[in-house]
Parts: C-alpha cells; structure tokens; sequence
C-alpha cells in the first residue's frame, strides 16, 4: 500500500472549489490491506472521482482510494445468466459501460457524466433523466464494504440493512464492490430541439418529458424560456427511430449543441438524430473530453413532482439573482425508487432543478438561502453531492426531510461505533 499527499499536501475536489481536511490519501491493494488500514485508523473515508461540490466525502484523517485495489477478480464481472452486473467501486460509469456493451447488457440509466465513481454516484443518490428510469442508486442489487471493525460484509437486496446501506454518504465503510441490474443492450438516438417558452413549458411539461426515454430542459431561468431540450429516444439496436419536427414550439437544432452557450459540441455525445449504443448517447458528455465546462459550481434541489410547476414559478421569478450567475440550468425528472432507499429523495416521482454556477463561490453562497427558502418548502431536497446552504448551516432541517434517518443513524451506529467513517456534513447531520 502506498500513501500519497496531494499538491500542497491537500487534495481537492474535481472542481477545486473545496480543499479536504484529510492530509493523505491511502491507496491499498489488497483486502488485508484495506482491513489493515481500516482497523488501525482512528478516522478516514473513501474517496471516489471527488466529483462531489460539497465536503460529502470530508475526513480529517486519512482519504482511502481504491484506484488500485485489486480482489482477486475481474473490475467488471457479468452473470450471463441472472444478467447482474458486480463492478469494482471505485471505476468510472464510463469504463464499467463498455464492458457491460461488450456483454450485450445494458444500465437502464446513466448520469449526464460519465466520469464519476460508480460507489461515489450510488451513495450519493446521483441520477440522470427519464419519466420511467430511478437514480442510478435504483438498480443496485448488492454491496460489499469494509465497515468499522475491519470486518467484509456483503449486503443484498431483500437484506434488512440494504435500504439504509445504499445511499449512505459513506458513512458505513469502504464499498468496494457494487451489484446492479442491467437489461438487454439497446440504442438511443438524441435529438435538441431549441426555444421553447415558458407557455409550453406550463401547458405541455408532463407532454414534453413523455416524449422521449429520457428528456431534459437547458434554461437559465430567464424570460426566454428554455434555450434547449435534449431527448434521447429508446430504440432497439439497428433501428433508427424518427426525428420530430416541432416540440410545442421548439424546432430542431440545425447543428450539434452543447448546453453551455459558446462551448465547442466536441465535448457532448452525439446528436442530430445519429443513433448509437444506450453508453454513449445516455451521458450528455463524453468520456474522453472534459466534462461539462470544468470550471464551475454546482446545486440540485428535487422537488415532488407534483409541485413542479410552482418550483418553476418561484425560479423564474429568482431569475434577476440567478440568471447573473449562471452557466446554465436543467431540469430533469427521476422514477421512485425500485424500494424504498432511506437517504434517496426518490421516494416518489421528483423533477431535478440543477444549477450550474459559474465559479463564484461568494456570490453562489450569497443565493442559496433564497433559492432554499422557495424550494424547500414545496418538500424539495437538496442533492446530497452538490452545492447547499441548508447541509452546511442547517443539516438537521435536511434530516428530518428523511422519514427514516433516525433507523439510518442506528445503523451507522452498528456499522461503524467509534464513527471511523464520520467528516464534512455527515458527522453534523448525524450529530441531530
């Protein structure tokens, strides 16, 4: 096992928004050793793709990476016959996809990026878009960990513990190796349509999401309405599907956009109707360019689906604040949950408000509180891996959003006694 220091002797996030408290980051190789290191650390936590904006996966002890464990098996193993998927934790979405292409299986979903952490992502409840698809936390079916006394446990659904086990924030242990469902491999073809107002948005949003396998809306909140809406239609492989002329006003993109005004397309997966397999049309982004801009901010808020058309009132009338220091904003929406996950805000059917801030972190945190104060109270959730005011200065209003998180706090309590595993907001919500 070695032990590295980052620059400065810091790591920081992908962002760079956030300097960790941690000066080391363990990278252990084995089993024994990560046991090792579990057993006579008196803190740490795992550290994925650091894709996280806030201090999530903090510790002031020691970060763990599992960029080059290695258990004896395959990164990514397919079950021919069951069809489930176990995947290393620490590999990225995107390299765990082409093997499971390879296999002639598929993820029913995938988050705009990526490049994040398949253990990171599913313990963060990260999600993508689609009326019919759940967060990627949805489709695990199993989970392996090191938790607090060294001890490998292995949990799967239908297990007691599992609904609390799967978004947990890191808070029981090392995951280092993920179950999940796929399904029978299939195409996707994406379309961007461009200017749709807020009049069609109000009058045809639930026409518009239901239009495509998965759909989001691009808008910086201001009067123009939405800028872009990317659809990705489902389609079994070797069929082309057919493009769609005019979404409520909207009319076809001309050329390959990317959601940033100004950014070169090259970054985004293909568009313009070109079908292509589920892993590389799903993302917005692809995997061997930078994500997104690189240079920016982010928060989320889900908010119930049923009171989607008023989060969308109260954000265009934020618009003068937040318009000013956005990139950009999308909306997407998200499935319950497969069963119900403890910490998942996919309880029920939810629409994503994200926001993508340009890089001023003064200025950002200057309007959340306000953005907070009219999200919130239409049951909306911050996102447990972005930007928030309520995680950081108020992390028990978060908690009790969350029927469940008194049995959560018990099971970290079993889990992990001497709280090895408590950093950042985690230790504070727990706190109470």
């Amino acid at each position: 096992m070695t032990t590295t220091p980052d620059i400065a002797g810091r790591a920081t996030n992908w962002a760079g928004n956030l300097t960790y408290s941690a000066a080391e980051v363990a990278h252990p190789v084995t089993p024994d050793e990560l046991t090792d290191l579990v057993r006579r650390t008196p803190r740490l936590k795992a550290l994925g793709s650091r894709h996280s904006f806030g201090d999530v996966a903090d510790t002031d002890g020691t970060h763990v990476a599992l960029d080059r464990y290695d258990d004896g098996r395959d990164p990514v193993e397919v079950d021919p016959a069951s069809g489930v998927v176990s995947v290393a934790a620490g590999l990225r979405y995107g390299d765990v996809t082409r093997h499971v292409q390879a296999a002639g299986r598929a993820l029913e979903n995938l988050a705009s990026l990526p490049h994040i952490s398949v253990a990171g992502s599913v313990a963060t409840a990260t999600h993508g878009s689609g009326d019919g698809v759940g967060s990627l936390a949805s489709a695990v079916v199993g989970l392996e960990l090191v938790t607090g006394d060294g001890e490998a446990r292995t949990l799967r659904r239908g297990d007691a513990d599992f609904p609390g086990a799967v978004v947990a924030l890191g808070a029981l242990g090392v995951v280092t190796r993920v179950e999940l469902e796929t399904v029978p491999t299939f195409d996707v073809r994406q379309d961007v349509h461009v200017d749709l107002a807020w009049d069609a948005v109000t009058a045809h949003y639930d026409e518009i999401t239901a239009s495509a396998y998965s759909v989001s809306l691009f808008t910086d909140w201001g009067p123009d309405g939405v800028q872009q809406v990317w659809r990705k239609s489902r389609l079994a492989p070797g069929e082309t599907g057919s493009p769609r002329t005019d979404l409520f006003g909207a009319t076809p993109a001309a050329a390959m956009l990317h959601p940033l005004p100004g950014i070169d397309p090259v970054h985004c997966t293909p568009q313009l109707g070109e079908p292509g397999p589920w892993n590389e049309r799903l993302p917005h982004f692809r995997l061997d360019f930078t994500p997104s801009n690189g240079a920016e901010l982010q928060s989320e808020y889900l908010v119930p689906r049923a009171r989607a058309q008023e989060a969308f009132a109260v954000m265009r009338a934020l618009g003068p604040r937040v318009t000013p220091l956005l990139q950009v904003g999308e909306i997407r929406t998200v499935a319950p949950d497969a069963e119900p996950l403890w910490l998942s805000p996919f309880d029920g059917p939810a629409v994503g408000v994200h926001l993508t801030w340009k890089p001023l972190p003064d200025d950002v945190a200057r309007v959340l509180p306000d953005v907070e104060a009219a999200l919130l109270p239409l049951g909306a959730r911050p996102h447990w891996g972005k930007l928030s005011h309520a995680l950081v200065h108020d992390p028990g209003s978060v908690a009790a959003l969350y029927p469940r998180f008194d049995d959560f706090g018990e099971l970290v309590q079993r889990h992990d006694p001497d709280g090895r595993f408590l950093g950042g907001y985690v230790e504070r919500l727990l706190a109470g």
